[in-house]
């Protein structure tokens, strides 16, 4: 009786000692997290001039495109001059962080502009929509196009790999300013902003999206635009590869407060923005690769003219 007793709690100690160790080495209720790194907002002070981390981060993103239009321009297949690139650098900056913050306004905060139409104009606070700053974007690439007198397609294969290095400092600035973060995580990954109200640890997903949107997206547009290709098609890739991207990311990213989720319990406005970007650069993509070139007859454009043209484009899709 006693040889079984001692037996018994023999094994109870070894239970017991086995139950203490995972919780040494895997805690129920606590978990490490990553350190943010709290930087201060404000890069330099120069009395009462504020030069703010966030609006420094898109000076290098436009400054890093121009510098590297500059080295595709000397190219034989570069759509403009070297001359040119600072010009069309500047329509589509301004363009897009007009629209930009329209886009923000419209799509996310649309009730607090009401209230405070000031806003607006404080962009160093945070508050940038790709999606606004996209259509953005194409506004000025078309208004130089036409006054340049250059393809539009051409135009935006040339930007998209100077985009996407700014969208990758864009999204720095994000976590800087400690906005846009993650939902609630127990990876080891994890990571609790000092501005969170709820003190969480959460997915710090402006990384993700400055790995993917920005460095991964930049690297495969800049490699794969080395060369010639058919026009269209690295718009198509750098469209696609944004929407999926940002689609893939806002599974793990915080839905926009005030708005939430907008269709099933779990498709965000973000998804729900992205998804035509994914089915408008599949499109770019497939028509990049199966429109041959169309030789037309230099006789005069007549009625017939006109619907044999439209019979022929109509042939190729």
């Amino acid at each position: 009786m006693i040889d079984e007793v001692w037996s018994h709690n023999k094994i109870s100690r070894k239970r017991d000692d086995a139950i203490l160790f995972l919780i040494k080495i895997w805690p129920v209720n606590k978990f490490k997290v990553m350190t943010y790194p709290n930087i201060d907002p404000i890069a330099l002070e120069l009395g009462p001039l504020e030069i703010r981390w966030y609006g420094l981060a898109y000076a290098i993103g436009i400054l890093a495109g121009w510098y590297l239009g500059q080295l595709r321009a000397g190219r034989g297949h570069a759509p403009i001059s070297k001359d040119q690139v600072t010009d069309i650098v500047l329509y589509v900056s301004v363009a897009a962080i007009v629209g930009g913050r329209f886009g923000f306004v419209l799509f996310y905060n649309t009730s607090y502009f009401l209230s405070d139409p000031l806003s607006l104009f404080r962009i160093w606070e945070g508050g940038m929509s790709f999606h606004g700053g996209f259509l953005g974007s194409i506004v000025g690439v078309w208004l130089y196009g036409r006054l340049k007198k250059v393809e539009f397609l051409k135009l935006t294969d040339f930007l998209s790999p100077l985009c996407a290095i700014g969208l990758f400092f864009g999204r720095l600035a994000n976590f800087i300013n400690q906005e846009l973060w993650g939902r609630e995580t127990s990876l080891p990954i994890a990571m609790i902003f000092p501005n969170d109200p709820l003190q969480l640890a959460r997915h710090p997903s402006q990384l993700y999206e400055a790995a993917l949107e920005g460095a991964l997206l930049f690297a495969v547009l800049w490699f794969y635009s080395a060369k010639p290709r058919a026009t269209g098609l690295i718009s198509g890739l750098f469209v696609c590869g944004y929407g999926l991207f940002r689609f893939l990311v806002e599974f793990v990213r915080e839905p926009d407060a005030g708005i939430g989720f907008v269709v099933a319990d779990w498709v965000t406005m973000g998804q729900l923005l992205s998804f035509p970007l994914i089915i408008l650069g599949l499109w770019l993509i497939y028509r990049a690769n199966n429109l041959k070139r169309i030789k037309w007859p230099t006789r005069k454009k007549t009625a017939w003219f006109e619907l044999w043209k439209l019979w022929a484009l109509s042939t190729k899709f």
